[in-house]
């Protein structure tokens, strides 16, 4: 099998697209699930406090 002329090339911009595009997925969806999660925290933690007697 012949190699086209830069195609390695091609394929390091294809691995860096691809790369990038998880690593915006992946930072975006972190945002959305720590709110939740910092949510559920805080509510768990208010619950204790009104429970557990100073």
């Amino acid at each position: 099998m012949k190699y086209i002329k830069g195609s390695q090339g091609q394929g390091l911009m294809e691995y860096i697209i691809i790369t990038s595009l998880v690593g915006i997925i992946c930072l975006v969806t972190m945002k959305q699930f720590g709110e939740v999660i910092k949510k559920r925290i805080q509510k768990a933690k208010s619950e204790l406090v009104k429970i557990i007697p100073n």
